[in-house]
């Protein structure tokens, strides 16, 4: 898609897979982003502005993937526990059957003559 947008006074024709409306969304967001950055470096080079305000966005990307890594790593932990917990439940019987050993005794087989 096609879309329009402003940063910083400036218009930007721009696509991406994002319906119109996300993507004057993500502009806006970055739009402000820079604003705050330019307001508390008093900075009017747009380009240093711009690459702060980069800057501060990857350093957020990489404490959410951080955080969302380590959030996986638990959910791994209480999974393998809770699977832990469910085995040891399971009547020896199953055991046994899971691991594909018959409970049953083979009965004796008649020789023939």
């Amino acid at each position: 898609m096609q879309v329009k947008i402003n940063i910083r006074g400036r218009q930007y024709t721009v696509r991406g897979d994002e319906t119109g409306e996300d993507i004057k969304q993500l502009a806006a967001e970055v739009d402000s982003r820079m604003n705050e950055v330019a307001n508390r470096t008093r900075s009017f080079d747009e380009y240093t502005v711009a690459m702060l305000t980069a800057l501060n966005l990857a350093s957020e990307l990489a404490q959410l993937r951080s955080q969302v890594s380590a959030q996986l790593e638990g959910f791994d932990r209480e999974v393998a526990s809770i699977a832990a917990m469910l085995e040891a439940m399971l009547p020896s019987g199953a055991d046994s059957a899971k691991k594909g050993k018959s409970t049953k005794k083979d009965a004796p087989r008649k020789e023939e003559k």
